[in-house]
């Protein structure tokens, strides 16, 4: 199956727990796009890795399925955070490509 690349805004939010980890959740539309092309294909706990691009900073790393909001979340760490400026509660422009099944 050739890569597959989703472009979208998504608000950069922090975990409450224990740990500080930041997230986007895509919308639902792209959510729902990679969940049928990975059906019953996906990694442990149901991750998809994806490839990122937001602004100049790219990275390898696994969407997580949320349950709660139908939705996938993106962790975005500390590193493209502080070198793409973005803060908690701000916009963000992502580029992912699913690069699984």
């Amino acid at each position: 199956m050739p890569p597959t690349r989703h472009r979208f805004t998504a608000t950069l939010w922090r975990w409450e727990g224990p740990a500080a980890w930041y997230f986007v959740s895509l919308p639902h539309r792209v959510s729902d796009e990679i969940a049928d092309m990975v059906e019953g294909r996906t990694g442990g706990f149901g991750s998809v890795r994806v490839d990122v691009v937001v602004g100049s900073s790219r990275w390898s790393t696994s969407l997580f399925p949320d349950s709660r909001e139908s939705t996938y979340l993106l962790p975005v760490k500390k590193a493209v955070r502080r070198a793409e400026h973005l803060d908690e509660g701000g916009d963000v422009d992502v580029t992912l490509t699913v690069v699984q099944p």
